[in-house]
């Protein structure tokens, strides 16, 4: 029952933040129409820049989270063989530790990606 109201409570409120962003937006666009300005203002006359297709982004991000993670798990099961360090915190640090780099690798990847 209560995970039934969380659900609704986290519906209504994206709920609420598409409508007050949409409505808002209106309401600008109304205003300065009525004012008297052009409409193609809305509209960039710029060219759109040319990035990497979301797939390959996606798929660079999650590959070296992936391996990242499983590095970590290699790394924290080293240290605990051959030193005395505890388990229970290694293990969840290294995971952590290395998936943050791999996500910051994704991530300059995909920049010198938008460059080409």
């Amino acid at each position: 029952m209560e995970a039934a109201i969380v659900f609704m409570f986290l519906f209504a409120i994206i709920f609420g933040i598409f409508y007050l962003f949409f409505t808002t937006r209106n309401k600008e666009r109304l205003a300065l129409i009525e004012k008297g300005a052009d409409a193609t203002i809305f509209f960039s006359k710029k060219e759109p820049q040319k990035t990497a297709p979301f797939w390959k982004v996606v798929v660079l991000n999650l590959s070296l989270l992936l391996m990242g993670i499983g590095i970590g798990v290699f790394i924290a099961l080293v240290l605990h063989t051959y030193t005395q360090l505890e388990e229970g915190a290694i293990y969840p640090a290294m995971i952590f530790l290395m998936a943050g780099a791999g996500l910051f690798a994704g991530f300059n990847i995909t920049k010198n990606l938008d460059k080409e």
